[in-house]
């Protein structure tokens, strides 16, 4: 395909006793039977609960004597955008990082789509369908934009080592595929003219689209954008909320992080505010603006 093709908006993708010796004996063998199965370690089935696509029970991380994230819970339904808001070092992005694998939670449970992922490898959370953007952006710098979201296909590619390496047809055709898709996620997200350009050399709004086309390529159900809107025009911002709404017609619910209360407020359903890494209000974005302890803690007197 040609990368200098329109950015025509596409809205759909292809896209025994505890402490007897018996009991210890059998926890043994019951864990080395775990092991022995793939994936054992990193899910096991939780109770589903079929409209939650992500739920966080206890959730608490430490460091050394910080606190970071205390005790929060919350449950985030299918398709739908919510956000998490408070001032910062509230403990936002630590939240972010342990559902995420980044960190490994203190104490808590995170359940994903019916299973329990607490504790899991950034790349297994990435393989079952998490994929995120970051504060800070991300990118390789000396790689072409659609060469960075040809990386976020990896996890998806079916093509072994020795395709690769012997040039087979299935790698070829893997290849051409692959590409094709990075293509579509370029337009998707209205930078497909950029195609061949290094990512370094893009203006910092499109790094941004671009991040976000690559979380995309992970064909993920879940995406988290972590401040996306930073360092963004009023126009941008505007561009972005309507970016959003047409990465819920994926079928792809969204959890944000943002500071812009014009932008959560206008795009979200439903808000929890953190401070200090606590939870300290859940709800709607009018109710959640009303609330005293968020007033006090993040919005300011004059909100």
């Amino acid at each position: 395909m040609d990368p200098r093709a329109d950015d025509a908006p596409s809205a759909t993708g292809n896209l025994p006793q505890p402490h007897s010796r018996a009991g210890a004996q059998a926890r043994r063998g019951h864990g080395r039977g775990n092991r022995g199965r793939a994936g054992a370690r990193l899910v096991s089935q939780a109770p589903v609960d079929r409209d939650s696509i992500l739920e966080l029970t206890e959730l608490t991380k430490r460091f050394g004597g910080l606190l970071a994230v205390d005790s929060v819970s919350l449950q985030i339904k299918r398709g739908e955008v919510f956000a998490l808001i408070g001032p910062n070092g509230a403990g936002k992005t630590t939240l972010f990082n342990s559902v995420t694998g980044m960190f490994r939670p203190t104490s808590g449970r995170v359940v994903f789509d019916g299973r329990v992922i607490t504790g899991s490898k950034p790349h297994e959370v990435a393989r079952l369908g998490i994929a995120r953007t970051f504060q800070n952006i991300r990118l390789f710098d000396f790689m072409t934009a659609v060469d960075n979201v040809k990386v976020g296909r990896h996890v998806r590619m079916k093509a072994k080592v020795w395709d690769s390496l012997f040039k087979l047809p299935r790698e070829r055709h893997e290849e051409e595929r692959v590409t094709e898709e990075a293509m579509e996620l370029l337009r998707f997200v209205g930078i497909g003219r950029f195609a061949n350009h290094y990512a370094r050399n893009l203006p910092y709004g499109q790094q941004r689209r671009l991040e976000i086309a690559r979380a995309l390529a992970t064909e993920p159900k879940l995406l988290l954008l972590d401040e996306p809107a930073a360092g963004f025009t009023p126009q941008e911002k505007v561009e972005l909320m309507e970016l959003v709404r047409k990465i819920l017609t994926r079928g792809i619910t969204v959890f944000l992080i943002e500071h812009d209360m014009k932008l959560v407020m206008g795009i979200s359903e439903r808000i929890v505010v953190l401070d200090h890494g606590e939870k300290i209000a859940e709800g709607p974005p009018e109710e959640v603006r009303k609330d005293r302890r968020v007033i006090e803690a993040y919005l300011g007197k004059s909100a």
